[in-house]
Parts: structure tokens; sequence; C-alpha cells
């Protein structure tokens, strides 16, 4: 995931209700309890983990049985120490106290969010660790790790689960990825390891997509108790030795048995608090609803449709109508290269307020960059007395508004569609548009013999940008 260009925005839950279900993960609440079981009694061995004599009375107070029941203990103690939950007053003793930031858990939801990352942090780094059995296998006589035998390199593995992590957070947060749904575990192994420019996969390809999805999981397994995620694990029955016969009939076309994984709220607000601390820029609607109309209409130019109307509308909730009509209007002028997609998002706001905004607009008539939008809106809501546009109005607005769909979406089919509309509609189009006074009559020229399929058409709009450029002196 590139760090150069922003994400999509991200539609986060309120904060209240997000640190409501970070104290209701099964790893926190975990941690908390055992913060407060700990007692003057309580021992922790030379790395800070509870005594394993211990283990068992701490599973039992947390209710948990089985073999894994100890491992679990562990692991929410690991969390409780990495939090501050509970804090080691005596080394050499192993004694330990209730830590200040145990009260935190009864704060605001900053304060609980805050706890909540740093066990996050604690238990990306248990995902990436091999098996506990591999470790002691690898252990040579003086207790350290020989990482060659284990063919598992700590650095490369944090990367591989962060690059993961941020694949899913960009396909849960683009307009067309699956959003709240999830997201088979084959086809995110496959975007960490087949290169985007490969046709058919190869065998060997093939079989990394198929160990990197052994290894996330394990990873997913261990990360869902953390509240990042929530996962359905592979079928076990695919794991099965080919002699062995399957325990029942399985459909071999359902892809859910080979795992699938999805984002909660909580792990999307996590991610996107990793991603800024990297440097990465996230952004999440609401972000712009306390700055000025530049700042939203600026901002949300890169937004795809549905979060650009969801900012605009968080925006415009926080204001008097009509002032905050007159100030997008204000924000909307200008003849920089960003003005055109600044006035098609302006428009776009404007669409969300009622009859209310008709005196601003009417305000702006004979502006020569806002008045054919005003006559759009009062036009399309039924107002009467509206002027007519003039021809150069017109014209001036066509190429506005081509330049503004050029900037939010390239040469894209719909673009095609209107410059094709325009040429068939407007026999002497090309005569007349290149003599418009707008900064992009140019480019737009240029762009419509790029995207008209009919070569005489195109040829058209080619001179007449050359003409439009030299009468720029460009």
């Amino acid at each position: 995931m590139s760090d150069s260009s922003p994400l999509p925005p991200v539609r986060l839950h309120p904060e209240a209700e997000l640190a409501r279900d970070a104290l209701s993960t099964p790893l926190l609440a975990r941690a908390a309890r055992l913060a407060r079981w700990a007692g003057q009694d309580t021992r922790v061995d030379a790395g800070g983990g509870l005594a394993e004599e211990q283990l068992p009375a701490a599973a039992a107070h947390l209710g948990l049985t089985g073999d894994e029941a100890a491992a679990h203990a562990s692991e929410a103690w690991r969390v409780a120490v990495d939090t501050g939950l509970v804090e080691i007053v005596d080394e050499e003793e192993g004694t330990v106290a209730t830590g200040e930031d145990l009260a935190l858990l009864s704060g605001s939801p900053q304060d609980v969010l805050g706890v909540w990352l740093t066990a996050l942090e604690t238990a990306l780094a248990d995902a990436s660790v091999p098996d506990l059995d591999d470790l002691v296998d690898a252990m040579d006589d003086g207790g350290e790790v020989d990482f060659a035998s284990l063919d598992w390199d700590p650095q490369a593995e944090q990367e591989f689960l962060d690059g993961v992590l941020g694949n899913l957070y960009l396909l849960t947060v683009s307009e067309d990825g699956p959003g709240d749904g999830p997201v088979p575990l084959p086809a995110l192994a496959a975007s960490m390891i087949v290169p985007s420019d490969m046709g058919e996969p190869t065998n060997d390809v093939l079989e990394q997509v198929s160990d990197a999805m052994m290894r996330l999981d394990d990873q997913f397994r261990v990360l869902e108790p953390v509240g990042i995620v929530e996962y359905q694990p592979v079928d076990e029955a695919l794991m099965a030795d080919a002699d062995e016969e399957p325990a029942a009939v399985v459909d071999e076309t359902d892809v859910s048995r080979y795992g699938m994984v999805r984002l909660t709220p909580l792990g999307l607000y996590g991610l996107r608090s990793r991603l800024l601390e990297a440097g990465i820029t996230a952004p999440a609607v609401g972000d712009l609803a306390d700055k000025g109309a530049d700042a939203l209409l600026d901002g949300t130019s890169t937004f795809p449709p549905s979060a650009a109307q969801a900012e605009t509308e968080q925006w415009l909730d926080r204001r008097e109508p009509l002032a905050a009509v007159r100030e997008l209007l204000t924000a909307a002028r200008g003849s920089d290269s960003g003005a055109p997609l600044r006035r098609l998002r302006c428009q776009q706001a404007l669409s969300l307020v009622g009859a209310v905004a008709e005196p601003a607009l009417r305000e702006v008539l004979d502006d020569a960059e806002l008045g054919g939008l005003a006559r759009v809106w009062l036009t399309e809501r039924g107002f009467g007395d509206v002027p007519p546009p003039s021809q150069d109005m017109v014209f001036w607005l066509t190429v506005d508004t081509i330049a503004a769909q050029l900037a939010a979406e390239g040469n894209s089919e719909e673009l095609q569609a209107l410059v094709e509309g325009l040429a068939q509609q407007h026999g002497g189009f090309f005569a007349a548009a290149w003599r418009v006074d707008h900064p992009a009559t140019a480019d737009v020229l240029e762009a419509m013999g790029r995207l008209h399929p009919d070569k005489r058409v195109a040829k058209e709009a080619r001179k007449a940008a050359f003409k439009a450029r030299s009468q720029q002196g460009g």
C-alpha cells in the first residue's frame, strides 16, 4: 500500500461505541479482570509473565477451561502488563501491584481506546511469532532461538502482516470493495503474493499463496480476541492428509471453507490509528466538519461520491444553511487548476440544501464563475425570474464542467459519452469553444480530441485546442 496518496475516507463509528466494543473484547476484558484479581501474593517470572504455578488459578478466575486455558490466561496477563493495568513492583521478588492505567478503563472513550490500541500492538506482535512448539525446537543449549532453523525473519513477518492488514483496510474502505462484508482469505493472500501484472498464476505462485493462507489462518486466530477482526477459520478438512477419509461431504466450490475475514468497526479505528502514526494519509468522514468551506471543497476533491456527500452533510449540519451556502460559493471561486473541481463539489453540496439557499444563489447570478452554476440550481428547483445565460456563459460552464470531470474521474466512460453528446448536439461547438476565456479551455479540447471515437471530430477538437493554446500564449 502506497503512502504517497491519500486512502479513501473511512466511516468510523462514534468513539463512545468503539470504547464499549473495546471493553468487551475478550483479550482486554480478560486483562482487566486479571489486573483486578492480582494481589500481594501474585508473582511474575523474570520476563514479567505470570508465574507458571499461578496460571491455573488465573485461568479459573477467567472461567477458561481446556488445553488452551493456561495459554489464554498467560496472554491476557501479558496484555495487562503491557497496557499498564498491572505494574511490576519488584523485579527480583516478582511482586506486582494494580497499575495506574487500570483507572483509564473507567475514563473517557479516548482513554479506553488508548489502552486498547496498546493491547492491539501486543496482539500484533504475538501474531507474528511462530508456534510455541517450533520456538522450543529452535532453541539452542543457551536458550537462544535459532531463527535460521525456523526459516523466520521477525521483521519480514511483521511487514507481511502489516501489508495484509493494509490491503484489508483498503478493500474495506474502497467504494467498490466489500464494505462491511467479509473478504475471502485466498484473495487476501493473493493480494500479497500475485504480481498485479500476472495473468494466470504459476504453480509456484499458487503454492506461495497457499502457504500464505496457512500463515494468515494462524495469525487471524490470534488477532480475533483483541477485536480487530471477525474470522471464519479455514475448514479443518482442507488440511487433512490426502490418505485420510473426510469426516463429511464438503462443497468444493464454497469459498468460505478457505477462510473469511472482515475488519470490525473497532479494527477500522485501530488500523487507521496505526496508518496515521506511520505517516500515511488516512482520512475519515467528519474530519472536515469543523473546517472552512475551502478545506471542505479541496478535501473532498479526491473522495468517492458517497463519502464526499457524507462529509458534506456533516459539514452542513453544523452551520446555518444560508451562511453555509455563501461560504461555499466564496470558496468555489478561482482560476487555479483545482477550481473547476471545487465548483463541482460546491454544486453537489448545494444539491443538499433546500429553498433557503435561494438568496445566496441570486446574489451571484452576474458572477462570471458562479453565474451559470446559480442558474442551473435555481432552474432545477423551479424558481422563476431566472435570467437566461449568455452564450459565453454556456460555453464557459461547459468547459468548467468537463475540466472538473477530468480532474475527478479522468478519461471515464461517462465523460466520453458527455463529449460525444456535446459534439453531436452543437455542430459548431469547436469553432466557438476555443475562444472561451477559461484557463482549462485548451486542456479540455485536447481531452475531447482524445476521447471522441470519430477521427474527424477528434481532429477538429485537436485543432481547436491548438488555437486555444495559441490564444493563451502557450
